[in-house]
Formats: structure tokens, sequence, C-alpha cells
């Protein structure tokens, strides 16, 4: 009978093993898509606040920048996703931007409740292995209890 509740205390700690890994996965997840929210909100900004004829400077990869004069403000290029793009005015392309942005938010809504659902059922498991422990050890104290008394029974 021991053993049955050892298996099965066993077998609660790799799910809670599990579960806690899922949920660090996704808590980078949410990291990442935070990470994207800010640079969306650094390319609004950068947008609504520049003008043609204002100085930047462009990445070409691997930390390697050039300077640029910016032609004309009206000519964004914005990515609309699966490896397209949009060339748009000012105005378009911050409320593209912007609603990339609610979309990355909601992602990461979804992405905790995700989370708080995990942790609600890893609450669950602990709560079911300590109960588990509590029963083995009663068992335990019960059988050393009745070891302990052999005379008991000849009264």
């Amino acid at each position: 009978m021991m053993g049955g509740g050892g298996q099965q205390l066993q077998q609660i700690s790799q799910q809670l093993q599990a579960i806690d890994a899922e949920i660090e996965e996704l808590e980078g997840d949410v990291d990442d898509l935070q990470a994207e929210t800010d640079e969306i909100d650094d390319a609004i900004e950068a947008i609504e606040t520049l003008e043609s004829g204002s100085m930047v400077q462009v990445p070409l990869g691997g930390d390697a920048y050039v300077q640029a004069e910016i032609q004309d403000i009206d000519e964004v290029i914005v990515s609309l996703g699966g490896g397209y793009a949009a060339e748009q005015d000012q105005d378009s392309a911050i409320s593209a931007l912007q609603h990339k942005q609610e979309t990355v938010v909601e992602r990461i809504g979804a992405v905790e409740a995700e989370i708080e659902e995990l942790e609600d059922e890893s609450s669950d498991l602990e709560k079911q292995a300590q109960a588990m422990q509590q029963r083995m050890q009663q068992q335990q104290q019960q059988q050393m209890a009745q070891m302990g008394q052999p005379g008991q029974e000849d009264e």
C-alpha cells in the first residue's frame, strides 16, 4: 500500500516538474512579447518625432550602423507579417504599429492566463501530494504503534 502511495507521489512530482518547466517557458514567451511591445513603442515614438531631413543611424547588422538622412517621413515601410511589408505615410504607419502592438498585448494576456491556469493546477497537485504524505505518515505511525504494543492483545 505504501509503495503505491510513493509511486503516486513520484507521479505528482513529475507532473509538477513538467508544469514548472512549461510555466518557465511561457514566462520567457511573455518576456519576448513584452520586448516586442517595447520595440513597437520605440518605433512609434521615432515615427512621431522624426521629420524629413532628420539624421538617423540605420542598423546594417552585426552591430554596424550608417548615418542616413530621412528624405520623406511619409515613406515608412512597415512589416505586415508573413514576410510582406508596405510603404505607408506617417499616420498610417503609426496606426499599423499600434494595431500590431494591440495584437501582441492580447497575446501576452492569453499567455499570462495560461500561466495562471498552470499555477492553479500546480497548487492543486501540491495539495494532493501534501495530503497523501500526511496519510502515509499517519499509516506509518499507526503501524509503529501497533507493533510497539504486542502484549495489549493478551489482556
